[in-house]
């Protein structure tokens, strides 16, 4: 291992000036990089400093570390950032050990580019300085690179985590949807419905001025809950008014509410038990309670 570096010197330049990496082991989602730029705009400045090698032999300002920071700053407008630059030589070696050492820090490494900056690492002690852990090193041992292009090409995972006071509504809302349409109840989806969702997110966040993508999730879900009765599309036409398939509807999509008054509930609690004392009512099915409410209602009841 070489002797220890001079120490980084802060610069500042336009990040149009500098050089990204033509190989890079770190990727971040779509999402996380519109947010990364978002969040530069707001800031008006980077609020982490990029490592940048000033290569003299070629004249190029390297980013080691930071290259999509770099990238967010220009897409947000920045003409100018702050970085750390680092003026001795470094061999190809060094290079990628600072790369990987900081990409191993945190956030996401594509497995066959990460697999093939390491093995290109000769050296034991420059393995070690990366910090890649032995759980890393396994899943690297495991990475098969033909199958991994095509297949990140054709799929796209979207993870959604809830607090647990908006798990429930959530989850309600969810198996709403699920029990009005006629689909499976599997969730694989056409890639195209990925831009649909990011869309959706996209177009509330900017029209209640939200930053943050679960807030406006919840949004999402509060517009869904009050147009529950939208969902009756799935079984009932209003041209024929009558029931578009067989099966079952869920209550929500009739009433547009999921809860009623304690009161109201007790008193069709009362009305409904009456009706089974008198033998209008299946004891086993007190929602047929609605057939002779709809019978008296429309006029029709059998004499």
């Amino acid at each position: 291992m070489t002797d220890q570096l001079t120490q980084p010197t802060y610069t500042e330049g336009d990040p149009r000036d500098l050089t990204l990496l033509d190989l890079n082991a770190r990727f971040l989602p779509h999402e996380t990089f519109k947010q990364l730029v978002e969040n530069i705009r707001r800031d008006g400045c980077l609020t982490s400093t990029p490592l940048v090698w000033n290569d003299a032999e070629s004249g190029r300002r390297i980013v080691l570390s930071g290259n999509h920071r770099t990238m967010a700053s220009i897409e947000a407008g920045l003409t100018r950032i702050g970085w750390l630059e680092i003026t001795d030589p470094l061999p190809r070696q060094r290079q990628i050990a600072l790369q990987l050492s900081h990409n191993a820090i945190a956030g996401q490494d594509d497995p066959a580019i990460l697999k093939e900056l390491y093995e290109e690492l000769e050296s034991v002690e420059w393995r070690q300085y990366t910090a890649l852990d032995d759980k890393a090193l396994e899943l690297l041992e495991k990475v098969d690179v033909g199958g991994l292009g095509e297949a990140n090409l054709d799929f796209a995972t979207i993870s959604i985590v809830f607090l647990p006071d908006e798990l429930e509504r959530a989850e309600a809302a969810l198996d709403e949807a699920k029990k009005t349409a006629t689909a499976d109840a599997r969730w694989g989806l056409a890639l195209t419905q990925y831009d649909g969702v990011l869309n959706a997110l996209e177009t509330t966040r900017a029209a209640y001025k939200i930053g943050n993508s679960a807030t406006a999730f919840g949004v999402i879900l509060d517009l869904f809950e009050r147009h529950l009765t939208d969902l009756a599309d799935g079984w009932y036409d209003p041209q024929a008014r009558a029931a578009s398939r067989d099966g079952t509807a869920p209550i929500e999509t009739v009433f547009g509410i999921r809860e009623i008054p304690t009161a109201t509930a007790a008193a069709l609690r009362k009305t409904i038990t009456d009706l089974v004392h008198a033998g209008d009512v299946p004891e086993d099915e007190p929602w047929r309670a609605l057939d002779v409410w709809a019978g008296t209602a429309g006029g029709d009841e059998e004499e």
